[in-house]
């Protein structure tokens, strides 16, 4: 009875469409990236009088759970390279920091249109070129692996510090475009860098008390249900599953962004 009391304030329909909707999430995620553009939409939707810092809270206690377990599900497939890992993961974790710090003092819409952009030929690129992320392309020397990755870190870092949504998405293409990694490999590095900067958010949120602790368990579980299952996909499909996968995710983000741009 104790623990039912906890969920009086939410009907049983909000519950179940969080709880499927954060298992969508988790599986998308654990696969590309890009979990939040399903999770956060719904919260605002199904919690429509809570406050945007609590939604942003609530999403990263389902999030990083699930994306931990996916890290962990590619850690025992893939082969880490620790030094750069740890590289990468500083110069995101400071930007993703500075981003967060600069999004109080810069309106973030005014730089939307350039995202939307972005997207598009992201988009296109990756359509075309049929043989992107289906193997290791390039050898680089560590030297330049540090210095490509610390510059996806810093870029990446800061959106998802800035904005946010499908951030896991930008890392895992920078990781195939710039370092030469295919998807799975590419998907593996941008889940264990994803929690490093998500913890320092979640920190925050924890500490200002911007979180629905009851709901954010819930969608936890289902987020680590659906990112256990769209982990095991990506490692036995292969690459051109995550390339595909890859493809719906920055539509989806086209569409948020074009939306926000032209729409509200």
């Amino acid at each position: 009875m104790c623990c039912l009391d906890l969920f009086a304030d939410y009907s049983l329909t909000t519950i179940f469409a969080l709880a499927v909707l954060a298992f969508t999430a988790g599986f998308i995620d654990a696969v590309v990236g890009g979990g939040g553009l399903i999770q956060i939409p719904a919260l605002l939707i199904n919690l429509p009088n809570t406050p945007v810092a609590t939604i942003f809270g609530t999403n990263k206690v389902a999030a990083i759970t699930g994306t931990s377990v996916a890290a962990y599900q590619f850690s025992k497939k893939v082969n880490f390279n620790f030094k750069l890992l740890i590289i990468v993961s500083f110069f995101s974790f400071v930007s993703s920091f500075l981003g967060a710090m600069i999004v109080s003092i810069i309106n973030s819409e005014i730089l939307k249109p350039i995202i939307l952009f972005v997207l598009v030929i992201i988009l296109v690129y990756t359509y075309l070129k049929k043989d992107l992320g289906t193997g290791s392309k390039k050898e680089l020397s560590f030297k330049k692996q540090v210095i490509y990755g610390s510059l996806i870190g810093g870029i990446v870092g800061f959106y998802d510090g800035f904005f946010g949504p499908g951030g896991g998405s930008f890392y895992l293409l920078g990781f195939v475009v710039l370092l030469g990694f295919d998807f799975v490999r590419a998907s593996a590095y941008a889940k264990i860098i994803n929690c490093v900067t998500n913890v320092g958010a979640l920190l925050v949120f924890l500490k200002q008390g911007n979180y629905l602790m009851q709901i954010g368990i819930v969608m936890a579980f289902c987020n680590i249900a659906g990112s256990l299952m769209g982990s095991k996909m990506a490692l036995n499909q292969g690459n051109k599953f995550i390339r595909v996968i890859f493809l719906i995710v920055v539509i989806l983000m086209i569409l948020r962004y074009a939306y926000d741009i032209f729409i509200t």
